[in-house]
């Protein structure tokens, strides 16, 4: 299996992340042991979670994730051969959430004592906070990095605009850039990122890893229509898909799953870790059998036919 190198950050991974918000909720404790054991025999070493993860389910509280992922990884002994991923910035209540320092600088401690280690591979910016100033910001990150709290820092859902306006003040400060962009991105969910994010990404060596690659579910081919949905708990994420466009897109997928012996999740994965400038798409299991889908998905190679095939029928 390829390594790639996660931006300049000098951590080497695996071409696919282990999304975490399904720990302890979709997936009960001791199915996430299993899937996280999996994960890592199977030579794939980065995961990624949140402090927030996951408030959304009912009787679930913020930090459900990291609290599984720490007792994996005491249990497993499997910390140093993890890059760990979290992020911070998200709405936990209203006194716990954006990305004041004093809030960056008493949630880390949070987040290092749910996941039971005593540093960070890669902290993220969850969600920008407009009314803080970006300095501020910023200087939390270099007082975890001084501190070896936290390795190196990432963004997610940031405008492209303030992602610069931050490099810029990191350098004029001498303090730690963001290293990496975690946006949405997937044969669906194309457009934002191409036509805002990529070039900059490419320029700025930035490691990209994407979210919802497989579009919530959609591209495994698992709903094909809005009744699919009416049970799902990811129901909210899934009704933008039912349109002619998505229906194109699952037609060529089941295309190129067909002439490969595949499945249509396994080709969706495998055309966004190879697109320009991904270093590894995230996603989720919640059971071995999607989990063994997953991994036979990095080691599926597209040919030029299925990429024009996929590009056309995903054309936005």
């Amino acid at each position: 299996m390829d390594k790639r190198t996660l931006g300049n950050t000098g951590l080497t991974i695996a071409p696919l992340m282990f999304g975490g918000n399904v720990l302890g909720w979709t997936a009960d404790e001791q199915m996430s042991f299993r899937l996280l054991d999996a994960f890592t025999d199977a030579g794939f070493n980065a995961i990624d979670t949140a402090d927030t993860y996951s408030r959304w389910a009912p009787g679930n509280s913020p930090g459900t994730s990291e609290r599984v992922i720490g007792k994996w990884l005491k249990a497993s002994g499997k910390r140093g051969k993890i890059v760990l991923a979290t992020k911070v910035g998200g709405v936990i209540s209203e006194e716990k959430k954006g990305l004041r320092k004093a809030y960056i600088l008493t949630a880390v401690e949070d987040s290092l004592r749910r996941l039971q280690t005593d540093y960070i591979d890669l902290y993220q910016s969850h969600y920008d906070d407009p009314e803080t100033p970006i300095e501020e910001t910023l200087e939390a990150y270099a007082t975890l990095i001084s501190a070896g709290k936290v390795r190196h820092i990432g963004t997610s859902n940031m405008t492209l605009p303030r992602i610069v306006a931050s490099a810029a003040i990191s350098k004029d400060k001498g303090w730690p850039s963001y290293q990496t962009l975690q946006p949405e991105y997937n044969l669906f969910d194309r457009e934002k990122y191409e036509t805002g994010y990529a070039a900059y990404a490419s320029e700025h060596h930035l490691g990209v890893i994407p979210y919802f690659s497989l579009a919530s579910g959609f591209l495994t081919g698992k709903y094909r229509s809005a009744a699919d949905i009416a049970n799902s708990p990811r129901a909210k994420f899934l009704g933008k898909y039912f349109n002619e466009r998505g229906t194109r897109i699952l037609e060529a997928l089941d295309s190129v799953a067909a002439k490969h012996q595949s499945k249509p999740g396994m080709v969706a994965i495998s055309w966004v870790k190879d697109r320009p400038t991904v270093t590894a798409p995230i996603a989720s299991a919640t059971n071995l059998r999607q989990l063994d889908e997953l991994i036979r998905a990095v080691s599926l190679q597209l040919d030029s036919d299925d990429m024009e095939l996929l590009n056309t029928a995903s054309a936005f």
